[in-house]
């Protein structure tokens, strides 16, 4: 393997449209020989996120990282490390698995709620499977340009992304969900 996409976003393009996959935006956080791992910015679990407010006086929203061990957490932090166990992502965000530390460090609010973004799951690749996706044009890789990865994100992203990117891409983003309808 040459080349890396860790720390570099992914976009779905709509032919793989009707599963999780589906207008996904896709931050990389390891990428190496052995496959990749990231998580699904843009997609929004409200049956996971009602469990979680049950337990807190405040409102938490939990994104599907992607279609694998959909019962693990992972906590995307932007902002000041709080715990040993964490994957930097770059200078300003990480990754860590530690929901008691980072619901202790939000109560005694020595991080704010917004500065942490709570996954269910995660998507992975087997080896040479991500190149492969990208080489059959089933996603776009794209140099991360200023995006706070925990912002709320929804649908919006996918399309907002793919309009900057501009040339044909323009028409994907204003293409239908189900691109046989166009």
């Amino acid at each position: 393997m040459n080349y890396s996409y860790k720390g570099k976003i992914l976009i779905s393009t709509p032919d793989i449209s009707g599963d999780i996959f589906s207008r996904s935006v896709v931050l990389i956080i390891n990428h190496d020989e052995n496959g990749a791992f990231g998580l699904i910015l843009n997609k929004k679990n409200a049956k996971v996120s009602d469990k979680f407010n049950n337990f807190f006086d405040f409102k938490i929203e939990v994104y599907d990282g992607g279609p694998v061990e959909n019962d693990k957490v992972l906590m995307l932090i932007k902002g000041k490390k709080i715990t040993e166990e964490f994957t930097e992502i770059n200078d300003e965000f990480y990754l860590t698995e530690d929901i008691e530390k980072v619901i202790t460090a939000v109560l005694n609010s020595e991080i704010a709620i917004e500065d942490v973004k709570i996954f269910s799951g995660y998507s992975g690749w087997s080896a040479s499977q991500l190149e492969s996706e990208v080489l059959r044009k089933l996603w776009t890789v794209v140099e991360v340009y200023n995006l706070d990865y925990t912002l709320p994100n929804d649908q919006t992203l996918w399309k907002s992304i793919m309009q900057n990117l501009g040339g044909e891409f323009l028409l994907w983003a204003n293409a239908p969900e189900d691109i046989s309808l166009n």
